[in-house]
């Protein structure tokens, strides 16, 4: 299954410990900022060899982690017009830019790393238009290689579910600067998106609000995909698809954005009418908006977890729950009793936005989790290594 490409996948080292972490594992919070910026991504932005943080308005120094300057971004109606970052070098010059959209317009644009020299006098990284999708209601949007050929495309979830999905390419303009190309896939979206293999056949398609797109054999960006229109959800940015139980067959992970409950969909295999099945069971519904999901390896066992939390004032605090405490967990999968097992990061300290990464920040052995959200930016330092 091709994962997402944030810098972290290539720069993070996973853990290799064959034995279970006590659980729960500890968390230390650090808090970067204090704004409403719901974005982040892990790089090493300034080729000391460590990783830093991107979040919004500022990138953090591995070490002082004093805010430095990447862009300006104006608020509208209690969000931050950014929907999400990711870190790649557009331009292929060995410095790491960041790549990002807005809530409210279509256009995509890919900030200049300046380099050292522009990095260390505090230079503003300039902004460049890479295309204008033409559409303002972008949820959340993702650096994913669809394609297959090692390289990412730009995919921006749709939470007007009559908008179409639509697959952008990196290209080149007459005069060699970077630019998207656009490809459809299909004519519907909805809130919320994931990528995986969902029906087992070795390719990775697209699973939408409305449903799924199936991805087809050969020349991925320039026909229709087969669409799937089997649900209706206001599902999480991203949801999973992953073989939890180990039978071959995957499953998804799956959450109502914007109320309460997280589910697990144990893959069945086709039912009679060749669509995909599923066992629907819930996973935790003790509080709501966990409206990112992400998975990766805290205990060191070889198995990923889900990392989730409650999105800050989503809807600025007009969901079901939306006032209630920020929150954050993570569920291990029981092999025994098949089921997950839910255990809390904290509570009333930090809480999730858009995105959630994982790597190992501080190089001591385990993985760190870094979130941008309306309750601030803050990176949460493993304490695993420390307490084995």
């Amino acid at each position: 299954m091709r994962k997402l490409i944030p810098a972290t996948l290539l720069l993070s080292t996973l853990l290799a410990s064959p034995a279970l972490a006590q659980h729960p594992i500890k968390f230390e919070v650090q808090l970067l900022t204090v704004d409403s910026n719901e974005g982040c991504d892990v790089a090493d932005f300034d080729g000391d060899g460590k990783l830093d943080v991107v979040a919004g308005r500022n990138w953090y120094r591995n070490g002082d982690w004093k805010p430095r300057p990447v862009r300006l971004i104006e608020d509208r109606n209690g969000y931050v017009r950014s929907n999400g970052e990711w870190a790649y070098d557009v331009n292929g010059d060995g410095h790491t830019d960041v790549v990002s959209m807005d809530f409210f317009e279509g256009g995509v644009y890919w900030y200049q790393n300046p380099g050292p020299d522009g990095l260390a006098k505090g230079h503003v990284w300039n902004k460049h238009l890479l295309a204008d999708t033409g559409y303002g209601t972008n949820e959340a949007s993702y650096l994913v290689d669809v394609a297959g050929d090692a390289k990412p495309e730009w995919v921006s979830d749709q939470w007007n579910k009559t908008n179409p999905l639509m697959i952008w390419s990196f290209d080149s303009a007459e005069d060699n600067k970077p630019i998207l190309t656009g490809h459809l896939v299909g004519a519907s979206t909805g809130h919320g998106i994931g990528f995986g293999d969902l029906n087992n056949d070795g390719r990775d398609d697209i699973l939408v609000g409305t449903g799924w797109y199936e991805c087809p054999e050969d020349d991925v960006l320039n026909q229709r995909w087969k669409f799937h229109q089997v649900w209706e959800l206001q599902g999480a940015c991203p949801m999973l698809i992953h073989d939890v139980d180990g039978d071959g067959i995957n499953d998804v992970i799956v959450s109502n954005a914007h109320n309460f409950g997280i589910h697990l969909w144990r893959g069945l295999g086709k039912g009679d009418d060749v669509e995909q099945k599923f066992e629907e069971t819930l996973i935790d519904d003790s509080f709501s908006q966990a409206h990112c999901l992400h998975m990766a390896d805290l205990d060191g066992d070889g198995q990923p977890e889900i990392i989730t939390g409650k999105r800050v004032r989503a809807h600025n605090g007009n969901d079901p729950g939306g006032k209630e405490p920020p929150i954050m967990r993570y569920y291990v999968w029981n092999a025994k009793t098949k089921a997950y097992e839910g255990h809390t990061i904290n509570r009333g300290e930090a809480g999730i936005g858009l995105q959630i990464r994982t790597a190992d920040i501080d190089a001591d052995g385990d993985l760190d989790i870094v979130v941008a959200g309306k309750d601030g930016t803050q990176i949460l330092f493993s304490q695993l290594k420390k307490t084995q």
